[in-house]
């Protein structure tokens, strides 16, 4: 894959006051553009000037300048950086090409110190610095939040399922009760026949018959009424059950969760916060060391005897005094010293710096071990809190479905015995000579009871049967959004996994490319493989994964056979650093924002290999800085853009 950008336009890069460069205009075109000279002549600075007007942070300003500012013009484009001392630390403002440097910092600018491009040599975590732009908590509580609602929708379609079984009992029901019914229509047309028959033969006052009519609609309406309180004493038990059984899972559930000791989160809270604070101590050293070790490039710049004034006006630094008393004191003075023992000195505080920010990322794992830990703490505090509230709840509407059940019997009592003296008083309105006539009325009024508690059924079963067939109607729309939801799913649990055999698919694939390029003697192949391991996670164990880097040589003999990172010679450890950066950078796809791509400290590589893999990297990137010696450069081809003097 190979990603020529066209159409790309010069630029110009206005500095002032970074490193120590104190102003200067660089152009530059499209393509390779080689930075040609020694060390100290600001060819790292015009680096960190380019690196901070595209959003990077990691940047200092001159030792004694207060203020700097770049700005980079691309076409009609132009982008701003400016920066000011402020306590210990810089701050920033302006238009950088970039809002989020993150990415560019790890796998775009490779300076020395850059972290991807040391890690084969330091031994860091090659998957976790391809993943660190990731927000993989934000992914977990995306997918939970997605789970949830998956569960959700099964849960729907599951009920739908089992509404379908429903239906055909429900529709045979509805088919018995429409039979009933009829049969019951039938029953009671004859009786009032019947009825019709037989009043006509019996001479009774109005008075009496109108009473008694009086008392059987009475009894037929207390009788509706008693069953309808009967059918929502049932609802309510049930409903009872349904409440009981909810809060008995609910109980489950709270004794399962981990209980967090007493004060168990407070203390992680302190010890975070104390992490922190060390950490930011570290974090200021770095910035002093590199404050130093900028300052005295600087210094040996421009070897005057004004940058010894300089140093020794340079009170309220403690890195600066230590190096003064300690390894430089003759600055002090102005006796003049080797310039090979004051590069070793600063050597020696790059080592330091490179140092201190393993120690602040050790500190950062550290951290975010910690914060794991408080994470499933507090997680599982809010689902304590959340069933808490939810059994709180519960009582309420346990307590408040008992007193209707209460009320209900109370009222289905009250009901049975008014249905009692209804009938007894129908009882005593019987006469011996129309005690025929009465018996037809009081069964014709029991046949409307029966057919009216019939026809209510039909229309409890008939509104049942609706709402299933609504709900079945829903399938479709539940079952889209399930896939929905499992597309979503599937798409954010394979996004990390995507990203990390992506990274691991690049590495190989250029790794071998490059080898085969740069012909290094016996080294076969250098390759890295993505493998699960189970880690322990604050108090639980998980599985992760995590990268392997294999080193395959060839013996005397012909044989394979695998050798190990520590055995490989200083140029091969800085092709490897620099081919996993750019898988970084091709892994994550930077390449559709960002065509820049800077480089410097090549010294470990010979010339040849050099021209060969910056000539492999142009594939890769519109605009290629590259800082070298000149007897590297010269290996290069003359239709590079060369910049000699900054």
């Amino acid at each position: 894959m190979e990603l020529q950008q066209t159409g790309l336009p010069d630029g110009t890069a206005h500095i002032r006051n970074i490193g120590g460069i104190r102003d200067a205009e660089v152009t530059f075109s499209p393509g390779v553009t080689i930075l040609v000279g020694r060390n100290a002549t600001n060819r790292t600075s015009f680096l960190q000037a380019v690196m901070a007007a595209l959003g990077s942070d990691n940047v200092a300003i001159k030792g004694d300048a207060d203020e700097a500012e770049v700005e980079l013009e691309l076409g009609d484009e132009t982008y701003t950086r400016r920066l000011r001392r402020q306590g210990a630390g810089l701050v920033t403002d302006g238009e950088p090409y970039l809002e989020d440097a993150t990415l560019a910092d790890l796998f775009a600018f490779l300076l020395e110190s850059n972290e991807a491009r040391r890690a084969v040599t330091t031994s860091d975590d090659l998957r976790e610095l391809i993943m660190r732009p990731v927000d993989t908590e934000d992914i977990q509580r995306e997918i939970d939040r997605l789970v949830d609602r998956r569960q959700s929708l099964q849960a729907d379609l599951e009920e739908i399922d089992d509404l379908k079984g429903d239906l055909p009992d429900l529709e045979a029901k509805r088919n018995r009760l429409e039979e009933q019914i009829d049969e019951k229509k039938a029953e009671l047309e004859a009786k009032e026949a019947e009825l019709e028959e037989a009043d006509a033969d019996v001479e009774e006052s109005r008075e009496e018959k109108s009473e008694l009519e009086e008392k059987l609609e009475e009894l037929r309406s207390k009788r509706s009424q008693l069953d309808d309180v009967r059918y929502d004493l049932e609802t309510e038990r049930e409903s009872l059950d349904a409440l009981e059984t909810e809060r008995r899972e609910l109980e489950d559930d709270h004794d399962e969760l981990p209980e967090a000791p007493a004060g168990e989160i407070q203390e992680l809270d302190d010890e975070i916060r104390r992490l922190r604070q060390q950490k930011q101590q570290l974090e200021t050293e770095v910035n002093d060391l590199q404050s130093v070790i900028s300052f005295n490039e600087e210094m040996l710049e421009e070897g005057g005897s004004s940058a010894f004034a300089e140093l020794t006006d340079s009170s309220d630094d403690n890195v600066t005094d230590q190096l003064v008393d300690d390894e430089v004191s003759c600055w002090t003075c102005g006796s003049s010293v080797d310039r090979d023992q004051i590069e070793a000195t600063v050597d020696r505080l790059r080592d330091l710096s490179r140092s201190t920010v393993s120690d602040v990322n050790e500190l950062e794992d550290e951290i975010e071990e910690l914060r794991s830990e408080k994470r499933e703490y507090e997680q599982a505090q809010r689902e304590r809190d959340r069933i808490e509230r939810r059994r709180s709840e519960l009582d309420e509407e346990i307590e408040a479905t008992e007193d209707r059940i209460e009320s209900l019997q109370e009222r289905r009592d009250e009901l049975t015995e008014e249905v009692e003296d209804v009938e007894a008083e129908v009882e005593e309105l019987e006469d011996e000579d129309h005690s025929a006539v009465l018996d037809l009325h009081k069964e014709a009024n029991q046949l409307e009871y029966e057919l009216g508690k019939l026809e209510t059924d039909l229309e409890r079963v008939d509104d049942e049967i609706g709402d299933i067939e609504d709900r079945i109607d829903e399938e479709d729309d539940v079952e889209k959004r399930l896939d929905d939801v499992n597309a979503q799913v599937e798409e954010l649990r394979t996004k990390i996994e995507r990203i990390e055999q992506g990274a691991v698919d690049q590495f190989n694939e250029h790794m071998d490319t490059v080898l085969d390029r740069l012909g290094y003697a016996n080294l076969d192949r250098i390759w890295l493989e993505r493998v699960e391991r189970e880690v322990r996670e604050g108090r639980r164990k998980v599985t992760k994964s995590t990268f392997e880097l294999h080193v395959v040589r060839t013996a005397e003999s012909g044989a394979a056979y695998e050798d190990t990172v520590d055995h490989l010679s200083e140029s091969e450890r800085e092709v490897t650093g620099l081919v996993f950066a750019l898988a970084g950078y091709l892994a994550h796809e930077l390449y559709e924002e960002f065509p820049f791509m800077l480089l410097d400290s090549l010294e470990a590589i010979d010339s040849e290999r050099i021209a060969a893999l910056v000539d492999y990297l142009t594939d890769y990137t519109g605009y290629l800085f590259v800082a070298l010696l000149p007897e590297d450069a010269a290996a290069l081809p003359d239709e590079h853009e060369r910049v000699t003097e900054i």
